[in-house]
């Protein structure tokens, strides 16, 4: 009987992290968002992977990069269900999924054109809150306008 490799080892990092079960959907979206297109350390990716808790996932695996409140934050704010997960000499020495703060500061651009953020040098300041049917908007400290996850604008 002839049997058929029917995985793909991807080679694990030595240091480094792995963002775990991104939405498909995000997956490109989150490597945009980190700088991952720009950066020269090694970079794996997968989308469309097949997972039992989500049924499809995507994975980033970095080396050397150990990310900061900020990075996390992004993450979580286009990748809620991911998973952080931080290597050491190739072994995990942290595991945690990311959590939506309450607050994001100084990394969303406010969608209102007229939002002073949008005309003087001020920094901006979301609260996280949830409409009707549980989807995640940012409102704005200064104009009070809700801005959705499509809207998003990083800086």
């Amino acid at each position: 009987m002839n049997k058929k490799r029917k995985e793909l080892i991807v080679s694990a990092i030595t240091n480094g992290t792995v963002i775990d079960h991104i939405p498909t959907e995000s997956v490109f979206q989150v490597i945009r968002i980190l700088g991952l297109d720009k950066t020269n350390r090694q970079v794996y990716f997968g989308t469309n992977l097949e997972s039992k808790k989500y049924g499809l996932k995507g994975i980033i695996k970095i080396s050397d990069k150990f990310f900061e409140k900020d990075e996390i934050n992004k993450i979580a704010l286009v990748a809620p269900s991911a998973t952080l997960i931080v290597i050491k000499d190739y072994e995990v020495v942290y595991k945690s999924d990311v959590k939506t703060p309450e607050r994001i500061d100084k990394i969303v651009k406010c969608f209102n054109p007229n939002c002073i953020t949008n005309k003087e040098n001020v920094e901006t300041h979301f609260k996280v809150v949830y409409d009707e049917e549980g989807k995640m908007k940012l409102s704005c400290r200064y104009c009070e306008k809700n801005t959705s996850k499509a809207n998003f604008v990083f800086v």
